[in-house]
């Protein structure tokens, strides 16, 4: 992996680590917060290698609410398990109240 990349995905493992107990953001708002819009997928590429990090991956989800990335954590349901433990609640992959849980890093953090 190249040396900037590996920059990044530490820039967003700083931003998901401010995403607040029982919130959800997207990967979308996270690369759209660190300036580099169209990266939303290099955002789930970090997420995806933040197992051994100290980083709330659960809390990261695709623009629409759904757990696109459940399969990268360990169990079946682990993605869910964890959202619900914070009062989130998920039907079929889904969250169901993403208008009132979601925290937009570039309205949250200025």
């Amino acid at each position: 992996m190249k040396p900037e990349t590996l920059g990044f995905f530490e820039k967003v493992y700083d931003v998901v680590r401010l995403i607040p107990y029982g919130k959800v953001t997207s990967y979308g708002a996270i690369a759209k917060y660190l300036g580099a819009t169209k990266s939303a997928r290099i955002v789930g590429y970090a997420m995806n290698a933040s197992h051994t990090k100290d980083v709330p991956a659960h809390r990261v989800v695709n623009r629409k609410g759904l757990l696109t990335g459940k399969h990268h954590f360990e169990g079946t349901n682990l993605m869910q398990q964890l959202l619900e433990n914070e009062g989130v609640v998920v039907i079929d992959n889904q969250i169901q109240n993403l208008e009132e849980i979601y925290w937009d890093p570039s309205k949250e953090l200025l």
